[in-house]
């Protein structure tokens, strides 16, 4: 209903009595490519704690490694679909002082957050490469795989995570604000 429209001239039924409604067409293009990855992931995971669930209480023989599996499943699931939140920009942070401050301060605090953000992302993403080096080789417990699986899925994770900082603090630099000083901007 646009603003123009009163409730009185939306009608859900037409002349011909009929329910006549139509859907909005549905926009994929939002999603990046570490979306998918993370649904996909995800849905694999659903199915492993499905597959875990029913050989435990159907047939009353669990399979062992389901639970490892699904652990290192939710790991890559979190650091993947955190890059998510990072391009979006939408984690949790507090706006409230940005309100109080003068603007040229929310700026500096701004730009200050957006470097902080960057350099422990990137940090984080070398300390993964620095343990993958060290621990990669070893087996996991159950299943006869290497652990350095989980741990490259984490440095696929914080790498995206850093590689989408870098972009968020390039457009708030380019614009001259961050959501931090402009909430209502996020939208």
């Amino acid at each position: 209903m646009t603003p123009a429209q009163s409730p009185q001239d939306e009608h859900v039924l037409g002349a011909d009595g009929q329910f006549h409604v139509t859907d909005e067409p549905i926009d994929i293009s939002i999603y990046g490519w570490e979306d998918w990855i993370s649904f996909v992931l995800f849905w694999l995971l659903a199915f492993i704690v499905f597959y875990q669930v029913f050989t435990r209480y159907a047939l009353n023989d669990p399979a062992g490694w389901t639970e490892e599996i699904a652990r290192y499943f939710l790991v890559a699931v979190v650091f993947i679909g955190a890059s998510m939140s990072v391009r979006k920009n939408n984690h949790i942070h507090v706006d409230y002082f940005y309100r109080l401050m003068p603007g040229w301060m929310g700026r500096a605090l701004s730009t200050g957050v957006d470097v902080l953000r960057c350099a422990f992302l990137g940090y984080s993403a070398w300390l993964t490469w620095l343990l993958i080096q060290r621990i990669g080789a070893q087996r996991m417990a159950i299943v006869d795989l290497p652990m350095g699986w989980v741990f490259g899925a984490m440095l696929f994770g914080f790498t995206l995570m850093f590689l989408r900082s870098l972009q968020v603090a390039w457009t708030n630099w380019r614009r001259g604000w961050s959501v931090l000083e402009r909430p209502e901007g996020a939208t």
